[in-house]
């Protein structure tokens, strides 16, 4: 009997630790609960001002970035206006540009039917002088001159520059805008100029062909049929094709 009192009295005793081990343990859990509660409430908090302060910076950077749009639209704007306005003078500029060229362009007209006369045939002297060893003074110079054929009287033919020296005698065609027709025209009258010319016989003709630009493939045509091609060099008007004409290797 005494016995079963023992361990009656050490089962209370155990359920008795139990129970304050146990109490103790749910103060802790209920601690801890607190504490997590607690620091859930923190971190909420901390989340709800770190969204406010979110949407405060996303506020201001709206707001920042409104505003520079306005500034974009608004030098846009004046870009617009005073890319407008330049146009408007580059327009207004381009048409005085405009009429000034087509006076230039109409007095350039008027003067291109005198090229021969004004430019070609003062040059002429100088050019025999110093590139065919011609006298200073030519025996005969003539402008525009007007011949029928001797031969052909159905033949008749206008000769812008002819200079003649004893032995020698420039026959010169000028053309503002030269052509290879224009050449070939000239070629053929070259082989026909005896026939305008009988007192030429014995003397060496010199065929010049003249224009104020010459393009590369009619100079080589005209090399190519042996025509001194006469244009503007750097300073003053020259053989432009001397040197393949007189050279040894010419073919």
């Amino acid at each position: 009997m005494l016995k079963l009192e023992e361990r009656v009295d050490s089962l209370e005793a155990i359920f008795g630790r139990f129970i304050i081990n146990n109490d103790r343990t749910i103060r802790r859990l209920e601690q801890m609960m607190t504490n997590m509660r607690h620091q859930a409430d923190q971190d909420r908090e901390q989340t709800n001002q770190i969204l406010a302060e979110m949407r405060q910076q996303a506020d201001q950077d709206r707001e920042q970035t409104n505003q520079i749009l306005a500034e974009m639209r608004q030098q846009a704007a004046q870009d617009r206006e005073q890319t407008d306005q330049r146009f408007a003078q580059m327009q207004q500029q381009a048409e005085r540009d405009r009429r000034e060229l087509n006076k230039k362009w109409g007095e350039l007209a008027n003067r291109l039917g005198t090229v021969a006369e004004d430019i070609v045939a003062p040059n002429l002297p100088r050019i025999a002088r110093e590139q065919f060893g011609c006298p200073a003074e030519p025996d005969d110079f003539m402008v525009r001159r007007w011949v029928r054929h001797k031969l052909d009287n159905s033949k008749q033919r206008d000769f812008d520059v002819i200079v003649v020296y004893p032995d020698i005698v420039l026959i010169n065609e000028t053309k503002a805008t030269p052509r290879l027709n224009y050449v070939d025209d000239f070629i053929e009258v070259i082989s026909e100029i005896q026939g305008y010319f009988p007192e030429y016989q014995g003397k060496t003709i010199i065929p010049i062909f003249a224009g104020l630009f010459i393009p590369d493939n009619l100079l080589r045509y005209l090399t190519k049929h042996r025509i001194y091609a006469l244009g503007m060099g750097t300073e003053t008007m020259e053989l432009l094709n001397w040197e393949q004409l007189t050279s040894a290797k010419f073919t």
